[in-house]
């Protein structure tokens, strides 16, 4: 491999770490779910990526390619529909902090589909 591949190695594989690594703190010490949620979603799937670019230089065989593209596709797509879906429960099960949010839309968006209340 020539010098300038090696450093582009080392420095997707030291960025990508240090993503995941700040994926796993923010787990461990923000204050909320939400926050929480987050760190682990955006940095986590951007050092995945970069780790896949890393393995990707180190070895350019086509069938090696094809793989990381799918498996970083794969992140991409799973990653942020999964933390929708745990937001959405986590806030309709009471788990989230109403007093943290600056702007509350889904409860909008809840109090107009729901059910008008009787009058009796």
């Amino acid at each position: 491999m020539s010098a300038v591949a090696d450093v582009a190695l080392a420095g997707c594989l030291l960025v990508g770490a240090f993503a995941a690594l700040s994926a796993g703190l923010g787990l461990l010490t923000l204050p909320d779910l939400l926050t929480r949620m987050h760190a682990a979603t955006k940095p986590q799937a951007v050092g995945v990526v970069l780790i896949l670019i890393a393995v990707g230089i180190r070895h350019p065989t086509v069938d090696v390619i094809t793989t990381l593209v799918l498996i970083a596709l794969l992140q991409l797509t799973t990653v942020p529909v999964a933390a929708h879906l745990v937001g959405r429960s986590a806030y309709r099960t009471g788990q989230v902090r109403s007093d943290l949010l600056y702007t509350d839309e889904l409860r909008d968006a809840l109090d107009r589909g729901a059910p008008p209340e009787d009058l009796d």
